[in-house]
C-alpha cells in the first residue's frame, strides 16, 4: 500500500489539535500533535504517539512527564509554530501546573507522568497518568484533510 494513500485515508478522520509540552533542565519544548486519545477513567490515562524522527521523543523520555494542551480555535498560530510551519519567533504564553509548562488559553491542559511506553512501527506510544488538569471555555481548533478548521455547532 502506498504511503500517500494511507496518509490521505488517515486525514479523513477529523481531529482536535494539541500541542504536547514538556520541560528538560528548565528548557521548555513543544510539538503539535493530533495523535492523542483518552484511554481510561480509572485510573485516568491518556495516550500520545510521537514519531521516532521527532526531537520531542527524547525530551519526553528525559522528562518522564508531558502536558497535552488541547487548542482553542484562536490558537492556530501556536499550532503552526510548534509544527515548524512558522519560522518567525512568536510570543508564547505559558502557565505552570505542577512545575510543568502549559499553554495559556488552551481548552484543556492535561498534566501527565509517563506510566508506560510502547514502540510500534515508526512511533513510540506514551501512556500518561493524569496528575492534574486545567479547563477553559471556548471552541476547539480542528484538523481535517491537512487543513485547520472550526467546529460548527448546530
Amino acid at each position: 500500500m502506498d504511503d500517500r494513500l494511507f496518509r490521505n485515508a488517515m486525514g479523513k478522520f477529523a481531529t482536535g489539535v494539541t500541542v504536547i509540552t514538556t520541560k528538560v533542565e528548565e528548557a521548555v519544548h513543544g510539538m503539535t500533535a493530533n495523535a492523542f486519545m483518552s484511554v481510561s477513567l480509572n485510573p485516568k490515562l491518556v495516550l500520545i504517539s510521537i514519531g521516532h524522527k521527532a526531537k520531542m521523543l527524547e525530551k519526553i523520555m528525559a522528562a518522564n512527564k508531558f502536558v497535552v494542551n488541547i487548542l482553542s480555535s484562536d490558537q492556530k498560530e501556536l499550532s503552526m509554530h510548534f509544527a515548524g510551519q512558522i519560522k518567525d519567533e512568536i510570543s508564547v504564553d505559558f502557565v505552570t501546573i505542577n512545575d510543568m509548562p502549559a499553554l495559556k488559553g488552551s481548552l484543556a491542559n492535561i498534566v501527565c507522568n509517563v506510566k508506560s511506553t510502547y514502540i510500534e512501527g515508526d512511533h513510540t506510544l506514551f501512556i500518561g497518568e493524569v496528575t492534574d488538569l486545567l479547563l477553559n471555555d471556548g471552541e476547539p481548533l480542528t484538523y481535517f484533510e491537512g487543513n485547520y478548521g472550526k467546529m460548527i455547532k448546530s
